[in-house]
Parts: C-alpha cells; sequence; structure tokens
C-alpha cells in the first residue's frame, strides 16, 4: 500500500480516502502487472481526488487528475478506462483534469491580463471535453426553453456508438457535467 499511496497527489499532506486509496491501488496493480500494455504510461499518472456519484442505477467514479499529468492520461484513456471498469465493476469510470478557473479582477491580483483558459467558459467546455473522453464531439447546441432555463446539447462522434457500453454511458456523462459545472447537458449520438 505504501507505493500505491504514492500515486495519490494531495494538498498540504490531507488524508486521501478510502476511495482514492482504492484507485491508487489499482493504478499501482496496472502498473507492475507484466501482461499490461501501458504499464509503462501508467507511471505518470497521479490522482489528486476521487469520488463516487449515483446515477440512476448505476456508480459513477470520478478521477480526478493534476492538470500536468492529463496529457499522459490522455493518450492511454480508453484502455484506462476499461481496466479500471474491470477492477471496479458496475461502475462507470471518468477521468477529469483538475483546472483553475480566475475572476475577471485578476489586475487586482497583480496579474495584468488573465489566460483565456483560465475563464469559465473555457474550463466548462474543457471538462465537457474531459467528461466525454475518449469520444469526440462533433456539434453542440443551446436549447433556451420559455421559462428561461438553458440545456445544451452534445452530439457525440457516431463511430463510438458501437464501442463498449457507450449508449449507456450517456446518462452518467449528464449527471457527471451536471455535478461539476451545475450546467443541464443531454448526450447523444450525431447522425452518421
Amino acid at each position: 500500500m505504501l507505493n500505491a499511496r504514492k500515486k495519490i497527489l494531495k494538498e498540504k499532506d490531507a488524508q486521501p480516502t478510502d476511495l482514492e486509496l482504492e484507485v491508487a491501488k489499482a493504478l499501482f496493480d496496472i502498473e507492475v502487472s507484466p501482461n499490461s500494455d501501458i504499464k509503462t504510461d501508467v507511471r505518470d499518472v497521479l490522482i489528486s481526488k476521487a469520488e463516487d456519484l449515483e446515477v440512476k442505477n448505476r456508480i459513477a467514479l470520478v478521477v480526478h487528475v493534476p492538470f500536468k499529468v492529463y496529457k499522459s492520461v490522455k493518450k492511454i484513456q480508453g484502455r484506462l478506462i476499461r481496466e479500471l471498469e474491470k477492477k471496479f465493476n458496475k461502475k462507470h469510470v471518468i477521468f477529469v483534469a483538475k483546472r483553475t478557473m480566475m475572476d475577471k479582477n485578476t489586475v487586482k491580483n497583480g496579474l495584468k491580463f488573465r489566460p483565456r483558459n483560465r475563464t469559465l467558459t473555457s474550463v466548462h467546455e474543457s471538462i465537457l471535453e474531459d467528461v466525454v473522453a475518449p469520444s469526440t464531439i462533433v456539434g453542440k447546441r443551446t436549447r433556451i426553453s420559455v421559462d428561461g432555463s438553458k440545456l445544451l446539447k452534445v452530439f457525440l462522434d457516431p463511430k463510438d456508438k458501437d464501442k463498449e457500453n457507450m449508449e449507456s454511458k450517456l446518462a452518467t456523462f449528464s449527471a457527471v457535467y451536471k455535478k461539476l459545472t451545475t450546467k443541464d447537458a443531454h448526450f447523444t449520438f450525431g447522425e452518421a
């Protein structure tokens, strides 16, 4: 368990939860297994937080990784999700990078300008792409109803429809995106 603990990156020596230790142990098992084809890439993977989210009759496991590590996760994300879903049966696994939003008043904080990737809109767009990965987004529409509520319709690549249980993950994507951004989103597959 000592080596699995190195997979967790917490701020100021905060104690990890049991779920985070479980995810770290699963990542460490993938790293040391002799028959895993992604074990060299998993060495670079660290997690900062893991949480369970109840979605209809399933549980989604949302794993937050540091932003600098997310590039290495993105390369192996499809295979890594498959491996972790085997270890955590009946759970959908979603990786999300830990991003920082900056206030509009960055001049007061001593910065000359706010980087574009730190705006609220940009961070929410990036979270949306993280949630649906390894699938890709081919279109988006915002629907505003008469009462003023907004619904984001997201169209995913129809080629990914045939991949393992992507249809059942659509409700999970909506619930996770709602939890992380407090915005409603509906996911469907675009026309081929």
